[in-house]
């Protein structure tokens, strides 16, 4: 039987934040039945031990941090092994006009958004646990391109996203680890159910889908790609996944 899958991430180890729901829980289920020993990370104890009892990989851990805080990075830095692959989902959504923007609703995304993966992606450089050769995955959005009125602070956070995830690119690509992105368009998650959008403006987003609304495990199949040996001669890219909804 020929046994052969470049897929295959058997012997890596993967660390996703926001592990918890949604995306991030599909690619952190979905990698361990590629084999990965898998490390994961959120804020909601109950949710986050939910998606561990789900991982097909004995062992691996769970870790109960907030990402959005210095303390937060720490607590995972201290706690986790060398790694293989590593994939930034953490993220939330808060919209509101411009003009009613506060100090701490924006600090609040920008910190969740894009600042805890910069301390989180520089803690691991400076105490060097990410393996030569690792696999960094960002999880951006379509609305670094596609913007909507009172989606301002979300934007402008998956912005930062993809920008600093090129120059990092650049500046690891020296020790093998490769840094890319991947941009969702509309995904049926806890964020969208829980009252992020209307069902009138999701209704109204669909009609720009030609393949109808993504669902987590849309986006979980092309992240074991890029955290995979296939991807080795990937990075720097930005990948939009999107059902054609940016076609239109």
């Amino acid at each position: 039987m020929n046994e052969y899958n470049p897929f295959s991430l058997v012997n890596k180890t993967i660390l996703v934040t926001g592990a918890s729901s949604g995306i991030g829980q599909s690619i952190a289920i979905e990698c361990s039945k590629m084999g990965a020993q898998m490390v994961l990370t959120a804020r909601n104890q109950e949710r986050l031990h939910e998606t561990f009892s789900q991982l097909a990989t004995s062992g691996g851990l769970e870790i109960l941090s907030d990402i959005s805080t210095v303390e937060g990075v720490e607590t995972i830095v201290e706690q986790i092994p060398m790694l293989d692959g590593l994939v930034l989902n953490a993220g939330i959504i808060h919209t509101t006009p411009v003009k009613f923007i506060n100090e701490e609703s924006m600090m609040s995304v920008f910190n969740t958004n894009i600042l805890s993966s910069i301390r989180l992606v520089q803690r691991l450089l400076k105490k060097k646990k990410l393996n030569r050769n690792a696999s960094v995955i960002f999880i951006s959005s379509i609305s670094t391109f596609q913007v909507k009125k009172g989606n301002s602070l979300y934007s402008a956070t998956k912005g930062a996203v993809n920008s600093f995830a090129k120059a990092l690119a650049i500046e690891v690509g020296h020790l093998g680890i490769r840094v890319n992105v991947i941009q969702p368009g509309n995904i049926k998650t806890r964020v969208m159910d829980a009252g992020a959008i209307t069902e009138e403006q999701r209704a109204e987003y669909m009609k720009k889908y030609i393949l109808g609304e993504g669902a987590p495990i849309d986006i979980a199949y092309p992240a074991i790609y890029l955290l995979s040996d296939a991807a080795k001669w990937v990075t720097g890219s930005i990948f939009t996944i999107d059902g054609g909804g940016s076609l239109q």
